[in-house]
Order: C-alpha cells, then structure tokens, then sequence
C-alpha cells in the first residue's frame, strides 16, 4: 500500500489555551502567545506535516524538534546534528507573532521558544561531509543567456514530476538546488550572467527539500515513476535532467558543510 505524504498550509487557526510568552525590546526576540503540545496519533499509511500559518501567527503540526532546528537556524536536515528522538517525537506548534513583527522573523521567534519549552543548547562548526560539484557536462552548456534581472523563478509539482522555470544566476540555480538535494551543492561551472531556466524532472530518494521526506500528494512514492499507462512519459530524474536539459552535471565530492550541534535538549516540552 502506498503511504501518502502531503504537506500543506491551513490558515485561520483558532488561537486557544495559549501561554502569553515575555517579550521585551531588550530581550530575544518571542512569540507573544504559543502552545506546544505533543501531536495526536496519525491514522496508519498516513504521514502528514504542516508548516503553514498566515502573516500574524504560526501554525505546525505533527513537526519534530529537528523540523523546528532547521527552520529555526535556516538549514537541512543533514546539518543538525544531535539524539535520535529530535526526529521521531511529533507535536504541535501553534503561536501568535507580536504587533509589528513579520514571517521573516519567526526563525528567531523559533529558537527563542526552543530555548524556553526544550532548553535547547547548540552550537556551530564545520564538517567535511558530502557535496554536489555543479560543473558543465561533456557536451557544453545548453543554458540560454537573457537580459534583465534575475527572478520570479516558479516551481509547478505534481504526479508527472515537477518543473522549475524563470530566470536565474548560478548562484541562484545552486541555491536552489541546495535547497532540493540532500547535499550542499557548489558552483563550479565558471559561467556568470543572467540565464532562462526550464527544467522538468521526477523527484527521487536523492531530494530533500522538504521537511521529514514529505512528498506533493497524489505523487508517486519517492524513487517510482507515474506507471506506464500514464498519459504522458515521466520526466527523467534530477540528475539526468540537469545534463539532457541544461548541460550541466552534478558531481559527488567531500567538502566543509556549517553544522548546528545540539548540546542539550529536553524531550518533553515545559508546560504552555
């Protein structure tokens, strides 16, 4: 049976049973209210997380302390380091931003209630870990050079795969494939400029750009392909589609990857 795995956004959510939580200009930056429960049970086959929330408050469910970390501190799941349990206990976040405060602030917001409801203690160094080489293939680069800035580069997902297109530095197509793999990816290719971006490919178990594995819903589990009789051919993986697209290549190597340690931390949260 194949699990379902979704991620989505809900707002609206009502605020109630919250514990006011101190915030003063002096002060890290807090939440003004937030409850943080562990999560209910989730019915068997079914795996669901939501980050979402609207402008003035935040609401997760079933998300882990390592989910809270990396969006918390900016970074992936393969740059926390820390107990097992930071990814398998579940719970629910549900928190109010000050008057005046915005999204962009939440990361901060994030590790001052891991700090208070977790006494979470980190630290950060560098790793030699494995990373991506972007370089260009055998046969040249088929990026096309445009005018004008970069930007508005939209994905579309669904069962067929996922598409990425719009305009793009290098600095930016690696930044975003950083975002997606399971790895740091580097530029190495030496190409500058300002490029239009089409790419189509299907996701595969090398992808990681969503919090605990979470696929677009509907989609194949992660590593298939849509079956045979699907209407039109699966787009090839990444990897492939870098190289038959673009002209680009991705290769495996060892580099220093900017960890966060976690020193301590309690698994049962303090009382909201």
């Amino acid at each position: 049976m194949i699990r379902v795995i979704m991620i989505r956004v809900i707002l609206g959510v009502s605020l109630f049973a919250l514990t006011p939580v101190a915030n003063c200009a002096e002060g890290p930056m807090a939440f003004e209210v937030a409850s943080v429960k562990p999560a209910a049970p989730q019915a068997p086959g079914r795996f669901q997380i939501s980050m979402g929330g609207d402008p003035g408050r935040v609401n997760y469910t079933f998300v882990s302390v390592k989910n809270l970390i990396e969006r918390a501190y900016s970074i992936k799941s393969y740059q926390v380091t820390g107990p097992d349990w930071l990814d398998s206990e579940r719970f629910d976040v549900v928190a109010k931003l000050p008057d005046g405060a915005k999204q962009e602030d939440v990361p901060k917001m994030l590790q001052t209630l891991l700090a208070e409801r977790f006494k979470l203690t980190v630290h950060r160094e560098q790793k030699t870990l494995p990373i991506y080489a972007l370089i260009v293939g055998k046969g040249g680069s088929k990026l096309q050079k445009t005018d004008g800035e970069p930007g508005g580069l939209r994905m579309q997902m669904g069962m067929k795969g996922r598409q990425i297109q719009g305009k793009v530095t290098l600095d930016g197509l690696v930044g975003m494939l950083s975002r997606l793999l399971d790895r740091p990816v580097i530029d190495q290719t030496e190409l500058t400029g300002v490029f239009d971006l089409k790419l189509e490919w299907m996701p595969d178990e090398r992808e990681g750009g969503m919090p605990g594995g979470v696929r677009v819903a509907g989609g194949p589990p992660p590593g298939e392909r849509p079956p045979d009789n699907a209407d039109t051919p699966a787009a090839p993986g990444l990897f492939a589609a870098l190289q038959e697209q673009l002209g680009l290549k991705l290769d495996s190597r060892k580099g220093p990857v900017d960890i966060v340690v976690v020193d301590s931390a309690e698994k049962s949260p303090t009382q909201n």
